[in-house]
C-alpha cells in the first residue's frame, strides 16, 4: 500500500505476549506503520484493515466537540485523584458516554493503554481531538510523576479555553446571523413581493416616485439574476474557505485585519493574550522547559499574528534573552503584561503571574463581549429598519399619488 500524506484510521486485531486477543483502532499513514507500532507494543498483528466509512457518513451521529474533551479531562482528573486506576477510569467514562464516537475513541485509548502504551501515546493516536499541547502536558506529568495533579490543571485549562471560545463565538455569531436573515428577507421581498405591487401600480397608470422606481429596477434585476448573485456568493465563500485552509499568507492577512477592526479587534487581541498567558502558565506548572513550551503556546493563541510573534519570542529566549524582554521586543503585548512577566521572573513566580494575566484578560473579554452586544443591538435595528422599512416605504409611496389618477 502506498504511503499517503494524511493519516488513515485502521482497525486491528492481534494477540499479546500472553496469547490474549485484543483489538482497537490506530491512525497511521499505511498498514505497515500500524503493524510496526503494534509489534513495538508487544502485540502480534493478525488482521489490519482500513476502517470502513459509514454508508451515510456521520449523518445522525453527534460529532466529538472540544467541550467533550474538556469534560473528559475533568472526569479523568477526578477519577485518578480518587485513586481509580487509569484503565478502569477510561472504561467507566467511555461506556457511560452518550456519544458513540466519543465512546469508541475512549475505549480505543483504553485498549492502547492495556497494550502497554503510556497515556500520552494513547492520546496521540487521535491528534484531531488531542493536540500536541495536550499530549505534551500529559507526557510531562508522566515523566515528573505528577500525572493526577497535572490532569487537574489540564482540565482547568481546557474548561477556561472553551469558555473563552464560547464568549468570542457569542460576540461574532449574533450580529452575523441577524444580518444574514435581514439579507434573505430583503431578497424574498424583492423577488416575490415587490413584483405584485409593481403590477398593481401599472394598472393604475400613475407615475411612480423615483425611490419606488429604484426599488422596482432592483427587484427586476434580482428576478432575472438571482441565481447568479447567490451563485457568486457561494463561489466567494468556497474560495475564501479554500484560501483559509491552504494559504498561510491569506490567514495572516485576515488575522491582521481582524485585529484592527474596531471593537472586534479589541476582543480578539485580548482573547489571544489570554490564551497565550493561560497556556504558558499551564505548561510552566507542568515543568515543561520554556523554549519547548513556547513552541506549543504559538499554536494555541488562535491568531497567526500572535503565533508568529510567539515563535519570535521563542527564538530570542533560546539565545538567552529574558522572556519579558523578548515579549517587549515583538511589540505586540501591552506594557502591563510585560511588567507582570518581569515581576514573575524576578520573584520566580512566572506561572502565577501568567495565571493572573490570563484571569484578567478573560474577564476583559467577557466585559467586551457584553459591551459589544449592547452596542450592536441598536445598530442591527437600524440596519433592519433601513432595509425592510425602506422597501415598505417605497411600496406605499405610490398610494399617495393615486389621487392624481382619479
Amino acid at each position: 500500500m502506498a504511503a499517503t500524506s494524511e493519516k488513515i484510521t485502521f482497525i486491528w486485531e492481534g494477540t499479546d505476549t500472553k496469547g490474549n486477543r485484543s483489538k482497537g483502532e490506530i491512525s497511521a499513514r499505511n498498514d505497515a506503520m500500524v503493524k510496526a507500532e503494534l509489534r513495538r507494543q508487544g502485540i502480534r498483528p493478525i488482521k489490519v484493515k482500513k476502517k470502513p466509512k459509514d454508508l451515510f457518513g456521520s449523518f445522525g451521529q453527534k460529532p466529538i466537540e472540544p467541550k467533550d474533551i474538556a469534560i473528559f479531562s475533568r472526569q479523568l482528573a477526578t477519577m485518578m485523584a480518587a485513586g481509580i486506576p487509569m484503565v478502569q477510569s477510561f472504561d467507566i467514562i467511555g461506556k457511560g458516554h452518550d456519544k458513540p464516537a466519543m465512546q469508541n475513541m475512549l475505549l480505543s485509548i483504553k485498549a492502547e493503554i492495556e497494550g502497554g502504551s503510556t497515556l500520552h501515546e494513547g492520546l496521540s493516536k487521535f491528534p484531531h481531538h488531542f493536540d500536541d499541547l495536550f499530549c505534551n502536558l500529559v507526557e510531562a506529568g508522566e515523566h515528573a510523576g505528577i500525572l493526577e495533579e497535572l490532569l487537574g490543571k489540564i482540565a482547568e485549562y481546557k474548561e477556561k479555553t472553551e469558555i473563552l471560545k464560547a464568549k468570542i463565538k457569542k460576540a461574532l455569531t449574533y450580529p452575523i446571523s441577524v444580518l444574514v436573515i435581514a439579507v434573505v428577507v430583503t431578497a424574498i421581498l424583492l423577488i416575490f413581493v415587490v413584483p405584485q405591487f409593481e403590477s398593481l401600480f401599472t394598472g393604475f397608470g400613475a407615475d411612480l416616485p423615483v425611490f419606488t422606481q429604484m426599488v422596482v429596477r432592483l427587484s427586476r434585476f434580482m428576478q432575472e439574476w438571482w441565481w447568479a448573485i447567490f451563485g457568486a456568493i457561494g463561489i466567494v465563500i468556497f474560495v475564501l474557505k479554500q484560501l483559509k485552509k491552504r494559504s498561510r499568507k491569506f490567514n495572516h492577512a485576515i488575522d491582521r485585519i481582524v485585529l484592527k477592526v474596531p471593537v472586534i479587534g479589541e476582543i480578539m487581541n485580548k482573547a489571544a493574550i489570554a490564551r497565550y498567558a493561560r497556556t504558558l502558565s499551564t505548561m510552566s506548572a507542568a515543568g515543561v522547559p520554556l523554549v519547548e513550551a513556547l513552541e506549543s503556546v504559538a499554536g494555541a493563541t488562535g491568531n497567526i499574528v500572535y503565533s508568529v510573534a510567539v515563535m519570535q519570542i521563542r527564538e530570542q529566549v533560546a539565545t538567552g534573552v529574558q522572556l519579558q524582554q523578548a515579549m517587549k521586543n515583538v511589540g505586540l503585548f501591552p506594557h502591563m503584561v510585560v511588567q507582570m512577566v518581569a515581576i514573575g521572573e524576578e520573584s520566580g513566580a512566572v506561572e502565577s503571574m501568567l495565571a493572573k494575566v490570563a484571569d484578567f484578560y478573560e474577564e476583559e473579554v467577557d466585559n467586551a463581549v457584553d459591551s459589544l452586544a449592547s452596542l450592536i443591538e441598536p445598530m442591527i435595528m437600524a440596519i433592519l429598519g433601513v432595509l425592510v422599512g425602506g422597501l415598505i416605504i417605497a411600496m406605499y409611496l405610490p398610494i399617495f399619488k393615486l389621487g392624481t389618477v382619479f
